[in-house]
């Protein structure tokens, strides 16, 4: 077999390569492609070009089609996505300082306002629209003899350190504060009982009645019992808490950095408080960069230093570079007034007063000191009595130079004097540029009315100066153009009530006993349409009277870069801290965020 299978083999045929052969192939192929191409396409060319129409109109459909989905893909996705503030960014805000403690209690500066409102909580307080609404209080109920508040708290508030805030620390603050030796800057609860009811029940029992008494609760910063408790109250002010706060509120402290001793300049570094019981902040971190003038506070805009800045006065704004930032400027509950000391001096008599107060154009002094500034010419708001005010009286010129002359004082060579003496006046006002600008136009409109001024300008942060001592108690001055805060309720019983004239905030000696009364009673109704009346009564007494020109609302200036988004023209506020009403929803910088379909 093997044999055989080798035979075949042996006699399979031999073949061979000729390449002559290959190349007689290649180029029979060679030329039936260049035929073929002839034919089928060059020779064809011709028809293409006549339907080169056609072509383009079905390829600018197609292209239509292919745009037209791609389109409306975009379209999708952006209904579905949507501009809005990045979350977890830093804010940098510079205040108007000193910053000597974080300890509420003891807080007496813008600086130290803002700080003890970012990070500590209170029972009530102001929302966006300028209400009183609850904070750390889940209801609160008036008992029948309207003396006494009871206060349920929320189970969910916490302190920065863990621990359940319980109505013993309401009461515990609250006794810190009716002890003299605490030195708190808070006062007005010493003749208030407060106990705790239960772990999450406080109740306030008044001496009186007290109509305003919930307004009181917005400014009652809540204290740490369980860390402060073995403290001493005349220790308190320089324990370490004032310097290392623990507080309840949506921003817990960090830790704070003296950058200029001399200065004050100073840097509060504060972290979002990711317990907090209204919700986590947007922002991850919040920082305080504390000034000692306005100028420092623009210069630090102005390099960068910070993204936002309050406690600027009006004419500061002119410096403010508005292609870099935006300037909110809105009204607060505080007055400007032109208060007259009418129990020493020539302006005791009421014919001077009224004098001045119908030769005084008040439209102009706030056009001197800004634009659209509110008019104010009542002791409290317009808005917070509903009832029939009185208005001032109109600008007369004419009619104050005939009290002036009624009153004994003539003309004589431009100046009004009496029994040969000068009808002088003796004005004095607060270091502010925006005072100053309505100091200067007041004594421009008296000196026409041929009355001598004389001014002064002191400064209440000049420890040498001692306004208090030297000015304000002894009623150093014949008009003190002073700003008066009014707050969330009309009661201005500590403003011009008697009782307060000698060594109280009645810069004026204002007392009238109609005025007293209405006054007094109607801080002892509840009922809102008695309070009114009585609050009307007082008002037509005090206009009668003139213990005082009212000038205008003042404003609080917000500067802020576009990148920071914290306020809107929608905002009321009663207080400037108010402006962190709605603080965890603040946000800087912007991210594309997509919406749930």
């Amino acid at each position: 077999m093997a044999q055989k299978q080798q035979s075949k083999w042996r006699f399979a045929p031999k073949k061979s390569f000729s390449s002559k052969a290959l190349s007689r192939r290649m180029k029979k192929v060679e030329g039936a492609t260049v035929k073929h191409a002839r034919r089928f396409v060059i020779s064809r060319w011709k028809n293409v070009r006549e339907v080169r129409r056609h072509v383009g109109l079905w390829a600018l459909a197609v292209g239509l089609l292919i745009g037209a989905a791609g389109l409306q893909i975009f379209w999708y996705q952006q209904s579905y996505r949507v501009m809005a503030g990045a979350e977890n960014g830093t804010y940098v805000e510079g205040v108007m300082g000193p910053v000597n403690t974080l300890n509420p209690i003891f807080a007496s500066t813008s600086a130290e306002e803002s700080a003890s409102s970012l990070i500590f909580s209170r029972l009530l307080r102001h929302d966006t629209s300028g209400k009183l609404n609850y904070d750390l209080a889940e209801s609160m109920r008036l008992s029948e003899d309207s003396r006494t508040y009871t206060i349920d708290l929320r189970d969910d508030a916490k302190w920065h350190d863990g621990v359940s805030v319980r109505a013993r620390d309401v009461a515990f603050t609250v006794n810190l504060l009716k002890d003299a030796s605490t030195r708190s800057t808070v006062s007005g609860w010493g003749d208030i009982v407060v106990k705790a009811e239960d772990e999450n029940t406080v109740s306030f029992r008044l001496p009186s009645v007290y109509a305003a008494f919930p307004h009181a609760l917005n400014y009652l910063p809540i204290l740490p019992e369980h860390l402060l408790r073995d403290v001493e109250p005349a220790e308190l002010r320089e324990h370490r808490f004032s310097q290392q706060p623990v507080g309840s509120g949506p921003f817990r402290f960090r830790f704070k950095q003296d950058l200029d001793i001399d200065s004050g300049r100073k840097i509060i570094y504060l972290a979002r408080n990711d317990s907090y019981y209204k919700g986590r902040a947007k922002l991850d971190r919040f920082q305080l960069h504390v000034y000692d003038t306005a100028d420092a506070i623009v210069r630090g805009l102005n390099t960068s230093e910070v993204n936002a800045a309050t406690d600027l006065a009006l004419s500061d704004l002119e410096r403010i570079n508005t292609n870099r930032y935006q300037v909110s400027s809105e009204p607060i509950n505080n007055g400007v007034y032109a208060i007259f000391n009418t129990t020493k001096g020539v302006l005791e008599d009421e014919k001077i007063r009224r004098a001045l107060q119908v030769g005084t154009d008040t439209s102009s002094v706030r056009s001197s000191v800004g634009d659209d500034l509110v008019a104010l010419d009542l002791p409290f708001l317009r808005d917070q009595v509903d009832a029939e005010l009185p208005t001032a009286p109109e600008y007369n010129v004419k009619r104050a130079a005939e009290l002036l002359d009624e009153a004994g004082w003539k003309v004589d060579g431009g100046v009004r004097k009496k029994d040969g003496e000068p009808l002088k006046l003796n004005f004095v006002t607060s270091k502010n540029s925006d005072l100053e600008k309505a100091l200067r136009s007041l004594t421009d409109q008296w000196q026409k009315l041929g009355i001598v001024v004389t001014t002064s300008i002191v400064d209440p942060s000049d420890p040498s100066q001692n306004v208090v001592q030297n000015i304000l108690q002894p009623r150093n001055y014949d008009v003190l153009l002073y700003r008066l805060a009014i707050g969330g309720d009309p009661d201005v019983y500590a403003y011009w009530h008697s009782s307060q004239a000698t060594r109280g905030l009645n810069f004026a000696t204002y007392s009238n006993q109609a005025a007293d009364d209405a006054l007094a009673s109607a801080r002892t109704v509840t009922d809102k349409k008695l309070r009114d009346a009585k609050y009307a009564t007082f008002a037509k007494q005090w206009m009668s009277d003139a213990p005082a020109i009212g000038l205008f609302q003042t404003t609080t200036q917000y500067v802020y870069s576009p990148a920071v988004h914290s306020t809107d023209a929608d905002k009321t506020y009663v207080t400037p801290t108010d402006r962190y009403a709605d603080v965890i929803y603040w946000t800087v910088g912007d991210a594309i965020v997509h919406r749930t379909p």
